[in-house]
């Protein structure tokens, strides 16, 4: 099944971030991307220049998305969104990456003989 997607758009002014996450709310409660696991695609492409209302839009996103038993994906984030976002210390799952929890395809881990057991 394919996520829905909220498409974002600058410019971003700093403290309005009430319509977007009524709009990923209205998302979540509709049955396309709520309930547990959930994902919503953003595309955050026609942001803009990265900047703190950016930061600021994609946690407060993140953040309903989760309350909501979900969660959001970012799509074609800009380098400079990715470098700022790592720099305050907030991770996104991006497409095209593989989750963090799920190694890449292809690739096993091995078992020493005497490895404690996890």
């Amino acid at each position: 099944m394919t996520p829905p997607v909220l498409v974002l758009s600058g410019p971003l002014v700093q403290g309005e971030v009430s319509g977007p996450c009524d709009a990923l709310r209205a998302l979540m409660d509709s049955g396309g991307g709520g309930g547990s696991g959930r994902v919503v695609v953003c595309d955050v492409a026609g942001l803009g220049p990265a900047g703190l209302a950016a930061v600021n839009l994609l946690a407060r996103l993140q953040l309903t998305a989760r309350r909501a038993g979900g969660r959001i994906r970012l799509r074609d984030p800009s380098p400079a969104l990715c470098a700022l976002l790592d720099l305050v210390g907030l991770r996104f799952e991006t497409e095209g990456q593989v989750e963090q929890r799920e190694p890449p395809l292809g690739v096993e881990e091995a078992v020493e003989p005497g490895d404690p057991a996890v």
